[in-house]
């Protein structure tokens, strides 16, 4: 964190799921899930400035660099910091430039992960004090991947989202990730996934076993995703990035949260960018990365 004055810099990481289970649908609508959830190397960039303080109104300035994603009280970010000042009474008016690089509706928690730094910009910029517990308090009710992007580690994601247990990350690995031309809803994912059904679930323990000893390969075995079973059938270019990126050499490769984006894990660098090359070259994903795990 740069905070000097009324000015504050972070950048906001997105994270996969290395495993992703549902394992039923609750009363309010909600799902209960048991994930792994992993930050890379890929973040936006958020600056806060505080324009004035004890104002008569509450004033909220965004700019974001990309078009098409709101500015208003639709966006995450904007909503994070209403939630903050009506709660506290804060009358001020505040600034947030928003640098987009994460992809949009990729299923890498790009929208939960800005969330989660305008919450922590407002307790840092004006003194709240809040402990990172209660800011999640707060994440959660802005969205359920929220309070994992505010605790910023590896862990072990259950209930709707909101109980975390930090865990080892990723050992040193070369990530591919490929967002394919599509666009997919969350809602309409969980709502077409019949949790009661599925036939077969991630070894969500196994993979934790695998990444405390650091076993990079025990890790890639346990990889699975459940949503991938109705994705899949609605998008097939996440099966044909799966399939290409193995080919070329990945230990693995699934989609991330409800898709579209498909990472895969590489050990050998050359291969990460002959792989990345392919892909571009034929056009099967606009946005394409090669990063690596970010632990915390």
């Amino acid at each position: 964190m740069n905070n000097q004055n009324n000015s504050l810099f972070l950048k906001a990481y997105a994270k996969v799921n290395l495993a992703l289970d549902v394992l039923r649908r609750r009363p309010d609508g909600y799902h209960d899930v048991k994930m792994i959830m992993q930050n890379l190397d890929i973040y936006d960039e958020l600056e806060f400035e505080v324009i004035a303080r004890d104002t008569e109104d509450v004033k909220i300035t965004l700019t974001v660099n990309k078009e098409g994603i709101p500015t208003d009280d639709r966006n995450l970010v904007y909503k994070a910091i209403a939630m903050l000042f009506e709660a506290y009474n804060i009358k001020s008016h505040i600034a947030v430039n928003l640098i987009k690089n994460i992809p949009a509706e990729a299923g890498m928690a790009g929208g939960s992960t800005d969330c989660a730094a305008a919450l922590k910009a407002v307790n840092t910029l004006y003194d709240l004090g809040l402990s990172t517990q209660e800011l999640m308090s707060y994440g959660v009710k802005l969205g359920a991947d929220v309070p994992y992007c505010i605790l910023g580690r590896t862990a072990i994601s259950e209930g709707i989202g909101e109980i975390l247990t930090p865990i080892k990350g990723l050992p040193p690995v070369h990530v591919l990730v490929a967002k394919p031309p599509v666009n997919v809803s969350t809602k309409e994912i969980y709502t077409n996934l019949k949790a009661n059904e599925l036939k077969k679930h991630p070894d969500v323990e196994g993979m934790v076993e695998a990444l405390e000893s650091q076993n990079l390969s025990a890790v890639a075995e346990r990889m699975e995703n459940v949503l991938e079973t109705i994705t899949v059938d609605m998008h097939p270019e996440i099966e044909e990035l799966k399939t290409l990126m193995k080919e070329q050499g990945a230990l693995n490769a699934i989609m991330s949260g409800s898709g579209p984006t498909v990472f895969g894990l590489f050990e050998d660098k050359d291969k990460v960018w002959e792989a990345a090359m392919i892909i571009s070259d034929e056009e099967l994903a606009p946005e394409v990365f090669i990063t690596r795990p970010v632990n915390g």
